[in-house]
């Protein structure tokens, strides 16, 4: 069986990759620091604490368990603290992400699948967003991201790290079976916030920005469950064992849902009204961000099976329900 290196796998995407990893005859090895993530999520595999900062701490990992791979999740990701604090995501993502990349080719672990961002793109207002589409990020968030796809690149060129790219936005809903599911401190995710609101854990949700030029006020963005998009790693994964060589590949749905609309859907799933307030935008927001994936389902055979706004918040209320989200 082979070992795969999961670096913030004890957050919220990254845990439902390890028990997709688990399901496909992998082992996953979470590598978490749990600054943002939670070791009571580190459910299908060993855990490593660890900082990607420490190259020494990465090297005894990699020289313990010999991965096959490496699929890279860690990451601040907040746009707000990314526009007033971008030394931080510059010196946590950027720069240890080059100690993973550097620690990695130094173990000849040569196969590596980044978990980038649409955040890259910037504002492309009535774009549907493909792999081709310029990058002009917004805030240090995408900009540290862009700049790590670019350190790929390099390392491809001179040390062969094969790499499959995916750059994606809104990531929604839970494990179907509630196992792992979306929990962060502080939260910052519309759906969480939206079902903390529902179920009176805080007094109201707040609509940042209700001026953008959209049909509704509200900003735009692509949903994608987690679950499918943790399958599209997996699918990725594949690719570089078939030596298919590097590539990038865009996830969503091709379809996109104002604040708005993703309120209006969660009274139908919840049949409870979401209590919500007005508030100013978010500075390093765009107005509309909407990613095809037509190369994913042509090339790796990907199929969004749960990307409904229906699906995505009738597993995030069931997760939300649990007894693990109440610790």
């Amino acid at each position: 069986m082979n070992n795969i290196l999961v670096t913030g796998g004890a957050g919220y995407i990254g845990s439902h990759a390890c028990k997709a990893l688990a399901r496909a005859g992998y082992v996953p090895i979470t590598y978490d620091n749990l600054v943002t993530g939670w070791q009571d999520s580190v459910k299908f595999g060993p855990f490593e604490h660890g900082d990607l900062l420490d190259r020494k701490r990465l090297d005894e990992v990699f020289a313990k368990y010999k991965p096959a791979a490496v699929m890279h999740f860690a990451a601040l990701s907040q746009v707000g603290e990314a526009m007033s604090e971008p030394g931080r995501y510059w010196s946590n993502n950027v720069t240890g992400s080059l100690n993973l990349i550097e620690a990695a080719v130094a173990a000849n672990c040569l196969n590596f699948v980044f978990s980038s961002t649409c955040a890259t793109y910037g504002e492309h207002d009535n774009v549907v967003l493909d792999e081709d589409t310029p990058q002009h990020p917004l805030n240090a968030y995408g900009a540290s991201k862009r700049a790590i796809e670019d350190i790929l690149r390099d390392f491809e060129a001179s040390h062969r790290l094969n790499h499959v790219i995916f750059r994606y936005f809104n990531v929604a809903g839970a494990d179907p079976d509630s196992e792992v599911g979306e929990f962060h401190r502080p939260e910052t995710h519309l759906v969480p916030l939206m079902l903390d609101a529902i179920d009176g854990k805080r007094d109201a949700l707040t609509v940042n920005g209700t001026d953008y030029d959209t049909p509704d006020g509200t900003c735009i963005r692509d949903y994608v469950h987690v679950c499918d998009l943790v399958d599209a790693h997996v699918l990725g994964l594949h690719w570089l064992e078939q030596d298919k060589g590097s590539r990038v590949f865009n996830l969503g749905t091709g379809s996109g849902f104002s604040v708005l609309d993703v309120i209006s859907h969660s009274k139908s799933v919840t049949n409870r009204t979401v209590p919500y307030i007005t508030g100013p935008r978010r500075e390093g927001d765009c107005t509309k961000l909407v990613s095809g994936s037509a190369r994913a389902e042509t090339e790796l055979g990907w199929q969004p099976k749960r990307s409904t706004l229906e699906t995505m918040i009738a597993d995030a209320w069931r997760w939300h329900q649990t007894g693990d989200y109440q610790k």
